[in-house]
């Protein structure tokens, strides 16, 4: 799998050509921060209103699917609940990105763009959510090219974590 970085920036998301958007989201987070704002705001609100309307929760394993043109250059939107803010640890964050990426896997999503639960309220540290997000990426060969969604600062804590990662799947290769 490949993985790139692009920062949480609307310009910046709209410049990318990928499958889809997958992002998380909580039950208890409200107004909506990060992408998920971000892309709320292009959609005029109506994730906020799926939410206030009771479409959406937030619950953990909640799984919603949105066209994602005309407003975003993505064909798929893809939201996974995330639970509770307040329950996020690792293993939570461990099982929401193996829901994220099983459903990538049955929507047949090859490359994406996604922002890793908590990120953007920093519940996780940057290099743990790195090294679980690969963990369980493993298992997932059928994802080519993923885009994180994250600020340069997390990225540069990031970028280790993955060549270290990727030093060891080619010395396995080799050996």
């Amino acid at each position: 799998m490949e993985v790139r970085f692009v920062s949480p920036d609307l310009r910046k998301l709209d410049e990318l050509k990928s499958e889809a958007l997958a992002l998380t989201f909580f039950e208890d987070e409200r107004p909506l921060r990060g992408a998920l704002g971000l892309i709320d705001w292009r959609l005029c609100g109506r994730i906020s209103r799926m939410l206030l309307n009771g479409r959406a929760s937030g619950a953990l394993s909640e799984r919603i699917l949105i066209p994602g043109r005309p407003r975003l250059p993505f064909q798929k939107l893809i939201l996974v609940g995330a639970g509770r803010r307040d329950a996020l640890d690792d293993a939570v964050f461990s099982e929401v990105v193996e829901d994220l990426l099983t459903t990538l896997d049955r929507a047949r999503v090859r490359q994406s763009v996604i922002a890793l639960p908590g990120r953007a309220l920093d519940r996780i540290r940057p290099e743990v959510a790195m090294a679980i997000f690969l963990g369980r990426s493993a298992a997932h060969p059928e994802q080519d090219q993923v885009t994180l969604i994250e600020p340069p600062e997390a990225q540069r804590e990031m970028l280790p974590v993955f060549e270290r990662a990727r030093r060891r799947e080619r010395a396995e290769l080799d050996g």
